[in-house]
């Protein structure tokens, strides 16, 4: 059964009625700290996925696009765009009064192979990428100017170490590829907020590459407003000070932070090292999927606390932190159900798979206190 608007509203007014002033969204709960997003696939914005529409427009004041907007959607062969769902996506957005953010420009993942090629197959020079990388990103932002308020501008374009992956992107423009994408977004709107988008920042060295790379483009006059700590977290990974002194060090260079793309993985570890890399691929295990049926109720009980501990952190941070955004509505929509293991069941976010709110929820609303009035 598909929940109204309406419904999910009384649901989550009896499951909250215990406290007489708790809010009855997230979005309710943190108005005047930070805007609260989600990302959202095809059938929700399409209006397909009914439930997952109640959610969004009742809980959220914010999308991000999980993947229409990524290049290989979007512009899927040379001189061809597709903005068919695009163009519904930034819609929705603003029917529903929403901050609506972009996602993404300049990635090395889910980019045709003929962007870095000419029509022989050859590498592209410096020159000729440069001009093909300023015509999407003109055309891309340019036609959604003034109506998509924050791109993530560049993704993911460090190791872990805190060097310069070495993608094409590097390889054929050279490190100022990420100045010159900045620089072609802030031509095609120069109102639009930037952000430099990456995951493990929170942790050392990679947290000094992506300190050292902001500081760079601020010293080049680069307009930047702020870096996405992409939050693919785990029950105990990476700590809490490290959460938090990884956003009190961006917000020293002047920049807001957005936690960008937020979930907790609460199954074992597929690898010794904490990645988000899309291309990593894990063989089934049986080990590895130990909550096939449901979560139980002492892991749920973990998974709240921690929502709890971040927003905490968050909102201890709330001069500097601009955005939180869930990657994903409910548990049925995560990424984490096949990364990097196919066909595991995670449960990732703050709505089940039937749409309805667990702890972790309600734990992240009372964090923001009795503050906000429904």
């Amino acid at each position: 059964m598909h929940l109204r608007t309406t419904a999910l509203t009384t649901f989550l007014v009896v499951g909250l009625s215990a406290t007489a002033k708790a809010p009855v969204s997230l979005r309710a709960a943190y108005k005047g700290d930070f805007v609260i997003g989600a990302a959202i696939n095809a059938a929700q914005i399409t209006g397909q996925d009914t439930r997952g529409d109640a959610i969004i427009t009742t809980q959220f004041d914010s999308i991000s696009p999980e993947n229409c907007l990524k290049w290989e959607n979007v512009h899927p062969q040379p001189g061809k765009y597709d903005f068919t769902i695009p163009d519904q996506y930034v819609a929705f957005g603003e029917k529903n009064h929403m901050f609506v953010v972009g996602h993404n420009l300049v990635w090395h993942n889910q980019v045709p192979a003929w962007v870095f090629r000419d029509d022989k197959g050859n590498l592209l020079t410096r020159d000729a990428l440069l001009a093909r990388m300023r015509d999407h990103i003109h055309t891309v932002v340019g036609r959604y100017k003034g109506r998509i308020q924050s791109w993530d501008v560049v993704n993911e374009a460090l190791n872990e170490d805190g060097t310069l992956r070495q993608s094409l992107w590097y390889k054929i423009i050279g490190p100022d590829y990420i100045a010159k994408a900045f620089e072609y977004a802030h031509e095609a709107d120069p109102r639009a907020q930037l952000t430099y988008n990456d995951y493990n920042i929170e942790t050392e060295p990679k947290r000094s590459g992506a300190i050292a790379l902001i500081a760079r483009l601020q010293a080049e006059g680069v307009s930047i407003t702020s870096v996405g700590l992409q939050g693919h977290y785990s029950l105990t990974w990476p700590p809490a000070d490290q959460i938090d002194a990884a956003i009190s060090a961006f917000s020293k260079l002047g920049v807001k932070v957005a936690i960008s793309e937020l979930d907790i993985d609460v199954l074992p570890p597929a690898t010794r090292q904490q990645t988000a890399d899309v291309t990593l691929s894990i063989q089934q295990n049986p080990a590895l999927n130990p909550y096939a049926n449901a979560l139980p109720d002492p892991i749920q009980q973990q998974l709240a606390q921690r929502y709890a501990d971040l927003f905490g952190i968050f909102l201890k941070h709330r001069e500097a932190v601009n955005r939180v955004t869930f990657w994903g509505v409910t548990d049925a929509d995560s990424w984490r159900n096949d990364w990097p293991v196919r066909g595991r069941t995670d449960y990732p976010l703050l709505f089940d798979r039937a749409g309805q709110p667990k702890p972790a929820y309600f734990a992240a609303v009372r964090a923001a206190g009795n503050r906000v009035s429904p």
